[in-house]
């Protein structure tokens, strides 16, 4: 697949490595030919100067041809223009955009436009170090509001049945990991110990969840 990139910063420049180290061709636009510099060496994709919303410039960039559009850029109004661009008037369906303001993101997916919020990205990344035993986030919705992430159980929900751990927490238990094998739980699975738990949960309810999952406020264990 043709993949066309607006930006040749940090992110750009290493997405278009690992997009050619996969077998995609790449072409990466820039306003600064120096950007292109960060590049990995032996890169053998197309390299345009330009403005990544310039009809001209995408052209030359191949985006005619193309499968996939990343505006990473550092600026979000340019990557929302490039990225509807690409959309609308090259009809590219795989488009998303890098957003640094989470309120615009969450704008902008409405909209139909794919966004990485990057603020609450980071952050979920750092939160994912200081407190590894107690959240683990392996997804989060493109506005930052909802997250799937393997949560800590504490003892109290061991033979609890998982609406009791729904009702209590406010959290949907998406997944089980049982002894190395995946189960889809229905509300009367019972919760065993051992079990690495993946819950889907609101992003303004990730403390209190946290807490009720750990044994804390709110965790009865009701229900057996």
């Amino acid at each position: 697949m043709h993949v066309v990139i607006m930006g040749c910063g940090r992110v750009g420049s290493t997405l278009a490595g690992s997009l050619q180290a996969r077998g995609h061709s790449v072409a990466i636009v820039d306003r600064n030919p120096d950007a292109f510099r960060r590049l990995r060496p032996g890169f053998e994709g197309t390299t345009v100067t330009g403005v990544g919303f310039d009809r001209d410039v995408l052209q030359e960039a191949g985006i005619e041809q193309a499968g996939a559009f990343a505006a990473v850029s550092s600026g979000d109004n340019s990557n929302v223009i490039s990225a509807r661009v690409a959309r609308e008037t090259f009809g590219i369906t795989n488009v998303v955009a890098r957003i640094y303001d989470p309120g615009r993101a969450e704008v902008y997916e409405r909209l139909g436009i794919p966004t990485v919020a990057t603020v609450r990205w980071a952050a979920d990344q750092v939160l994912r170090r200081l407190i590894p035993e107690e959240l683990e986030t392996e997804w989060v919705d493109p506005s930052g509001t909802v997250r799937l992430a393997e949560v800590h159980i504490g003892p109290k929900w061991f033979g609890s049945p998982v609406r009791a751990l729904e009702h209590a927490s406010g959290a949907r238990i998406a997944l089980l990991n049982r002894y190395g094998q995946g189960l889809i739980p229905t509300s009367d699975t019972i919760v065993e110990e051992g079990d690495r738990v993946h819950a889907v949960i609101a992003d303004t309810r990730i403390a209190e969840a946290v807490n009720i999952f750990t044994g804390g406020a709110g965790a009865t264990g009701g229900g057996r």
